[in-house]
């Protein structure tokens, strides 16, 4: 069949099969054109592996350290005249450059809050990898259900105390606008979503895989968080995602002396604002990052996932330039973050509307981000032709 990218809001409701391993291959070329990472990891869990930062993290520990890695996600195969989710292609993709570069990779695909998936991954590195050295909890789902209680609760988007107005764009049409957001009317969409999204599923994971004797001596893990400048904090760090981010942090201590007597430690990393599926449903923030690409990109200093997730590897987590904030937190959102940057930031946002906002952003290398995520506008990618899926996926099952 042949696949043209198909939206709705902020949502590709198609992808490519040879896009997305377009994508996959390009930041493989990165993660090997910046050497192998000094004492990196050497096997590997990703939770949330398939997309983003989870997905980057897979390829910055296999090709960045040769390591063996097991990913865990919950996407969709193509069925006929339908195409499969990005996620999957991504994964077939690395599976099947990893095994090409003879490094291992394995795929478990399903409710990675479940405890059905976690005794699976168990099961998986008990047979093939003994222990594992490190472990990236990457998830980003709207919805979770408790797999002690059977509870399901779904997170919700939005201020706390206030209503919230700012501007916003359509990355599509450019329109800028003024959006409003009303706050939450209920102590129980804040819970629901710290319940989704915070960090008790993370401790979850780790209790077991403790338990289940998978985890190394000294073993390592991190999730990761973000903070962003203070327009955005009062739908994003001071609303209802922020609160579970608060819980996700919090978790890091407890973590901390659940893996004392292995030698073990958890960070949280907080990464840089980037062109993700979570991030470009959030308002505000796709006009917040075109801003910021043009003032990044012109500073020399923009990252995109990779280029993130190669840093924290190779500097942070098994480099020599690893230290923390006051709250205990690793920040590659540094150069994002420097009075420089957002200084320009805060100037463009002020003078930015649908007028000039082509002229002052980078909005068209949002969209190519966005589209890029779902493996379309690929220069190298013909997408009048027929798409061989079955060839594209026959390493996942």
């Amino acid at each position: 069949m042949i696949i043209q990218p198909r939206t709705r809001g902020f949502i590709c409701l198609t992808s490519h099969p040879e896009g997305c391993a377009e994508n996959v291959k390009k930041q493989i070329e990165y993660v090997k054109s910046k050497g192998q990472i000094v004492n990196g990891p050497k096997k590997v869990l990703v939770i949330g592996a398939s997309t983003g930062f989870g997905l980057a993290s897979r390829i910055s520990a296999a090709f960045g350290s040769n390591a063996a890695t097991i990913g865990v996600f919950f996407e969709k195969p193509g069925t006929e005249g339908r195409p499969g989710t990005a996620g999957w292609y991504n994964s077939a993709a690395f599976e099947e450059q990893a095994n090409a570069a003879g490094i291992y990779a394995k795929s478990i695909n399903g409710d990675a809050f479940s405890d059905e998936i976690k005794k699976e991954t168990i099961e998986l590195i008990k047979k093939d990898l003994g222990q594992i050295d490190l472990v990236v909890y990457s998830l980003a789902s709207p919805r979770r259900t408790h797999p002690k209680t059977g509870v399901a609760y779904a997170s919700v988007l939005k201020p706390i105390g206030q209503p919230f107005t700012n501007k916003t764009v359509d990355f599509h049409t450019g329109v800028v606008s003024q959006i409003s957001i009303d706050p939450v009317s209920e102590q129980s969409d804040i819970d629901n979503t710290i319940a989704v999204m915070g960090g008790e599923d993370w401790k979850f994971w780790i209790e077991d895989l403790k338990a289940a004797g998978v985890l190394a001596d000294g073993a390592k893990t991190v999730a990761y968080s973000y903070i962003g400048p203070e327009l955005t904090y009062p739908i994003y760090r001071n609303g209802t995602i922020g609160m579970a981010k608060n819980d996700l942090e919090a978790t890091v201590p407890v973590i901390n002396d659940m893996l004392k007597d292995i030698n073990g430690v958890s960070y949280v990393s907080v990464n840089k604002a980037l062109v993700t599926q979570s991030s470009s449903a959030i308002p505000v923030v796709p006009l917040y990052i075109s801003l910021l690409y043009k003032v990044m990109k012109e500073k020399n200093i923009h990252e995109g996932c990779i280029e993130q997730m190669q840093r924290l590897f190779a500097d942070r987590l098994y480099g020599s330039n690893l230290s923390l904030d006051t709250e205990g937190r690793i920040r590659v959102d540094d150069w994002e973050m420097r009075e420089d940057v957002q200084a320009e930031v805060a100037k463009l946002w002020e003078d930015v509307t649908s007028e000039n906002i082509e002229a002052i952003s980078d909005l068209a290398g949002y969209r190519r981000d966005f589209f890029n995520l779902f493996g379309f506008e690929f220069d190298s990618v013909d997408y009048t032709l027929e798409s061989d899926e079955l060839t594209t996926v026959n390493s996942l099952k």
